[in-house]
């Protein structure tokens, strides 16, 4: 676009952008402030605004102005065109990219976590998976980091005893006391780890995918043979899952932090 064919429309887009910022409302005084704009402007943009639903006031004149109802139903439009899986792909095949091992993204389905996205690992000793597939969520680092996200009223409905635990290996976490204490662990530390837990072979960590709401309704996962397996190797993916998961959450339109 030309920067001098619209000034106004520009300034109004910087209006609407102050708001991303937490706040509980702002006057026009302080938008004129922010933005280096005569109050004369200000006034005729955040009319505008208003009038279209972009914008309400909240309080008597002088009025204190927050998002209107419009400026959320084009939120709701934006998020109802995203796809997680495509956006997931693109993200998992950088980081795939990077360390060379496959790179995977869950969702949870009750006790289970489904398998959206794999990118597969270059290497001919491999983990083999499939779109679709699903493994016990307290087996995988995925699945794990899903869980930790849940209020204890639900992670007590989903795992009441330990028989609501079955195995995959000797490595699995086979009692509700463990679960608790390790998905308490991923979440201080936001990431999880799994340690031939549902394969004896692979070793896995993960990071958690947040949407617009600050729900976690993802995880991204770094899997690798345990012979390709160490403390180094394990940091180095930690510091890459959690940037890759970091992407999908902002493009998803979270502004969580974690």
């Amino acid at each position: 676009m030309n920067r001098t064919t619209a000034p106004a429309l520009r300034r109004g887009l910087d209006i609407l952008e102050l708001f991303l910022e937490p706040n509980n409302g702002l006057r026009v005084p302080e938008i004129t402030e922010k933005l280096g704009i005569p109050r004369a402007s200000a006034h005729e943009l955040v009319g505008a605004l208003a009038d279209r639903g972009y914008l309400q006031a909240v309080s008597e004149p002088p009025s204190r102005y927050v998002l209107g109802v419009r400026a959320f139903r084009l939120g709701g439009a934006y998020e109802r065109g995203l796809d997680l899986a495509a956006l997931g792909r693109d993200s998992a095949r950088k980081v795939a990219a990077e360390c060379g091992e496959t790179v995977q993204i869950v969702v949870r389905e009750g006790r289970f976590a489904v398998f959206i996205v794999r990118i597969d690992s270059t290497h001919s000793i491999r983990l083999v998976s499939d779109v679709g597939s699903s493994l016990p969520a307290h087996c995988t680092a995925g699945g794990k980091m899903l869980l930790s996200s849940l209020p204890p009223e639900e992670l007590d409905a989903l795992f009441p005893d330990d028989a609501a635990l079955p195995a995959m290996t000797a490595q699995s976490i086979n009692s509700r006391e463990r679960l608790l204490a390790e998905l308490a662990t991923a979440r201080e530390r936001g990431w999880a780890e799994e340690n031939s837990e549902s394969n004896e072979n692979v070793a896995c960590v993960a990071a958690p995918i947040f949407d617009r709401s600050g729900a976690c309704v993802a995880a991204m996962s770094i899997s690798t043979p345990t012979l390709r397996w160490g403390e180094k190797q394990k940091e180095d993916y930690v510091k890459l899952v959690v940037r890759g998961a970091r992407e999908i959450s902002t493009n998803l339109g979270s502004l969580s932090t974690r």
